[in-house]
């Protein structure tokens, strides 16, 4: 169980990962506001708590949906 634990923590944090990376990436795209005020406004601009959220139930989400297909297939 110990092992199953560290690995939905792995998956669920790398998903997180890829959405505020690609939270970042967005923020210094042509229509961001990125390029204008900087680094630092894009970085504090995304760390929401509503961002949070929907980082989380997106990788609870995906962590369920993979496990579901690893086991059936």
């Amino acid at each position: 169980m110990k092992k199953n634990g560290w690995r939905a923590l792995t998956e669920i944090g790398f998903i997180i990962f890829l959405f505020y990376s690609n939270l970042l990436m967005g923020e210094f795209s042509r229509s961001g506001m990125g390029h204008g005020k900087g680094l630092t406004w894009a970085i504090h601009d995304i760390f929401s708590e509503a961002n949070f959220a929907i980082a989380v139930i997106a990788a609870l989400i995906g962590y369920l949906v993979v496990e579901f297909l690893r086991k059936r297939l």
